[in-house]
């Protein structure tokens, strides 16, 4: 039986596909979560063997999902639900860890298949992305260039995200339970390791990677 969690910020959506998981037999789906938030706690308490995830939610991307899960939670596949079929998405997600990209243009058969494809242990990118592409995906996601954004520890990580979320110094250490001084160090520290030197070139960072997204 393959266990499966799904994240996404429409309920109507979610309610849909569990209803049509559920009559996979093979299929369980453990839970459902609306936002990047939850599907990190979700992932972490129940390890499902997949997580369907939103790329578009509300404060923390499902890329940024994709990547702490990837890191935290190896042995769950993340497949990532998307209505952008744009290479700089793909990559993303393929370069942080995701092991499926599906389109939300595609049939619920599809997402059976790509479920099924990545317990195989197969990489999965959406049939209707151009062949010649998805082969260039997989290509340059084996590049072994250093991401500035793996030299940051798991606490700079959070500061940024939620400086790129417009929070301030004194919100982060609230949110965080840290001191004003340490989330400052912590900021000044990833700042340095990303070549950033205001909050303007942080957030425009932020959104260029997709670690935040825009809103309508």
């Amino acid at each position: 039986m393959i266990s499966i969690i799904l994240v996404d910020d429409h309920q109507i959506v979610r309610q849909g596909l569990r209803a049509l998981l559920d009559r996979e037999i093979d299929f369980h789906v453990l839970g459902e979560g609306n936002d990047g938030l939850e599907a990190l706690q979700m992932t972490r308490k129940f390890k499902p063997d997949v997580l369907v995830v939103d790329l578009l939610m509300p404060g923390l991307s499902g890329l940024e999902v994709t990547r702490q899960v990837s890191q935290n939670v190896p042995d769950t596949r993340v497949i990532v639900l998307s209505m952008h079929s744009d290479a700089p998405y793909v990559l993303e997600a393929l370069r942080n860890g995701a092991s499926g990209y599906v389109l939300k243009t595609s049939g619920v058969e599809e997402l059976t298949y790509a479920i099924r494809a990545v317990m195989a242990g197969q990489q999965y990118i959406s049939h209707q992305l151009p062949e010649d592409s998805i082969a260039s995906y997989i290509e340059k996601t084996r590049e072994t260039t250093i991401d500035p954004l793996e030299m940051l520890t798991a606490r700079e990580r959070e500061v940024f995200i939620l400086a790129a979320q417009g929070l301030s110094t004194s919100e982060i250490s609230a949110r965080l339970f840290i001191s004003n001084t340490t989330a400052m160090t912590h900021r000044a520290h990833l700042m340095c390791k990303l070549g950033l030197h205001n909050q303007t070139e942080l957030v425009r960072y932020a959104l260029k990677r997709k670690v935040i997204l825009e809103t309508d």
